[in-house]
């Protein structure tokens, strides 16, 4: 079953369909609907996971890393919407 992310990028908000067999989660599928390189963000990600036991610092990190780059509201549409 597909799913369908919606993200707003720089003031607007837009709809992609996501597959888990593409992407590992909805801020990657956002990042490359955009046409934006994130190998330097997976790296980083890497090494805050391997460097902190708060398992929260890799969520902040993520929104964080994200909102810099423009994005806010990166979520799953629920089928009811």
């Amino acid at each position: 079953m597909a799913r369908t992310v919606r993200y707003t990028y720089k003031s607007e908000t837009k709809e992609i369909a996501f597959s888990f067999r593409e992407f590992h989660g909805p801020f990657e599928a956002a990042a490359a609907a955009e046409g934006i390189d994130i190998s330097k963000f997976d790296t980083m990600l890497k090494q805050v996971e391997m460097a902190s036991s708060n398992p929260g610092a890799v969520k902040d990190f993520r929104h964080s890393y994200f909102s810099k780059l423009g994005f806010s509201k990166v979520r799953f549409v629920k089928d009811e919407e």
